[in-house]
């Protein structure tokens, strides 16, 4: 961020100039290297490029997801970006966690508690458009993020398209607390 003096400029002001600079960069390494959490930037985003829907909705969502086929499943920490195609399996609560089990590369685990919010995620990563389904802790970092899969073009694959379109429709006036 060279065009910028961010000596001055507070860690939200800091995100800001860095997304005006690079509008499709990595959410989580503009967080990090503003000193802010991967929500506040979410939070910044343009309205159209983000819908909320509260930690309550991540069963039917989940639900939901589990139904689009193979998906790209991300869990992106400060030391691992790991991805994984694969159908989500459908799950079940036990003992805290949301269990995740069936014919897939997807499983394992999930502490449901901790989920405070799920972010509809629409914009451009790489000049290229994005949808992704991120579950959001209390920290204000993703838990684990879904994305819509591109075909051998590299164009976002027209029916999970359309999938994200009408669950995302659901939140759109949903305010999470």
């Amino acid at each position: 961020m060279a065009a910028v003096d961010t000596a001055r400029l507070s860690p939200l002001e800091v995100a800001k100039a860095a997304l005006a600079e690079k509008p499709d960069g990595v959410v989580e390494t503009i967080a990090a290297e503003a000193g802010v959490t991967p929500a506040e930037i979410l939070a910044i985003l343009p309205p159209d490029c983000v819908t909320i829907a509260p930690s309550e909705a991540f069963e039917p969502i989940w639900t939901h997801l589990s139904g689009w086929g193979d998906v790209l499943t991300i869990v992106h920490t400060k030391d691992v970006v790991l991805e994984v195609v694969g159908a989500l399996p459908p799950g079940s609560i036990g003992h805290g966690w949301f269990n995740i089990h069936g014919d897939s590369p997807v499983g394992g685990h999930i502490r449901i508690d901790h989920c405070r919010s799920v972010a509809f995620v629409d914009r451009m990563f790489h000049g290229r458009r994005s949808l992704s389904v991120w579950f959001m802790n209390g920290e204000g970092a993703a838990m684990l993020k879904i994305f819509v899969r591109r075909d051998a073009q590299k164009t976002l694959i027209a029916e999970q398209v359309d999938q994200f379109e009408q669950l995302r429709s659901q939140y759109r006036d949903v305010v999470s607390g």
